[in-house]
């Protein structure tokens, strides 16, 4: 009976991976071809930015990249409450969380009516295709594209932002899961585009290390003994592997780039997971709070950020 169960989840899924393994290259083709031009309007009650006001430079713009639960423009993976806390312990920041990651059209897939139609029969399908995303943001034939596509789009956000380039103010990418293979590989474009102070924070981050982050500060690595998710994106990927001397996460290795944090006894997913707001640490606070307050402490340390004299510390 299990061997059946089985059969019938292969010849299932089977052919749903196909499709999406298709259908997730047609977007970054239709961008690059110019058959489609990127999404840049926002929904009438969505901001470009939160946080610190417009009328002065904040200290730091963050731009949060959320992991493959996000398909919509409000975040979706823990229904905003990181940003949340981000943005009332760190008033001098302003914050992006609008960034579709795995859409080099800046399409939000909750938006498309086929996505629509498939998230109340097949939820699981929206998950399969971000992460297929993922694995074409990794792929050797694709990734120049792919960066060019996204890195854009966050450079246009931050502009659409107030983000001046050439202004000297920090501009830190906070990913989490997957979209940490976004964040390494918008770097360049970034830089190309805005000639930005570059901060990378990634959290549980899955990426395959081969992006070239020379032109970022530095990429802080939030992470747990618990989050196997997170190792297999370093057994799977052998960029990741100190026997590839050369690539892009060896070389920022080498080069001082590269701090680990440990948040343990956090996890990637589920009740005790880095964003977890019930699960509760020996001193009282959640793994939500000592996320945020890890990542605040990250961005005023090495982004020189200072908290506004009214706001309250972290």
């Amino acid at each position: 009976m299990i061997e059946f169960a089985l059969l019938l989840l292969l010849f299932g899924i089977g052919p749903v991976l196909l499709a999406e393994a298709l259908l997730s290259r047609y977007e970054l083709l239709a961008y690059t071809a110019g058959w489609r031009t990127p999404d840049t309007a926002l929904p009438p009650r969505v901001p470009y930015a939160r946080g610190a006001d417009a009328d002065r430079p904040p200290a730091a713009y963050l731009v949060y990249l959320d992991g493959i639960g996000k398909r919509r423009f409000q975040d979706t993976r823990d229904g905003g409450q990181l940003v949340k806390s981000l943005l009332g312990r760190a008033p001098e920041l302003r914050v992006l969380g609008q960034v579709q990651p795995y859409s080099p059209l800046a399409h939000p897939l909750a938006n498309r009516p086929v996505w629509i139609w498939l998230r109340r029969r097949m939820g699981l399908v929206l998950f399969l295709h971000n992460v297929m995303q993922i694995f074409v943001a990794a792929d050797r034939r694709y990734r120049p594209l792919y960066n060019r596509a996204v890195g854009s789009q966050i450079a246009t956000q931050l502009r659409l932002a107030g983000y001046q380039r050439d202004s000297g103010i920090p501009v830190v990418l906070l990913s989490y899961s997957g979209g940490a293979q976004v964040a390494t590989g918008a770097v360049e474009e970034l830089w190309s585009e805005l000639r930005c102070p570059l901060w990378l924070i990634t959290l549980g981050g899955f990426y395959n290390g081969a992006n070239d982050i020379s032109h970022a500060q530095h990429l802080d690595r939030l992470t747990a003994a618990g989050d196997w998710i997170e190792r297999t994106g370093m057994w799977i990927f052998p960029q990741r592997w100190p026997l590839f001397r050369w690539s892009g996460w060896n070389r920022a290795v080498r080069a001082g780039k590269i701090t680990v944090h440990w948040l343990d006894p956090a996890t990637h997913v589920g009740p005790r997971s880095y964003i977890s707001p019930q699960a509760k640490l020996p001193d009282g606070r959640s793994h939500l709070d000592r996320t945020a307050d890890t990542v605040i402490a990250l961005i005023r340390d090495r982004v020189g950020a200072t908290a506004e004299p009214e706001s309250p510390p972290a």
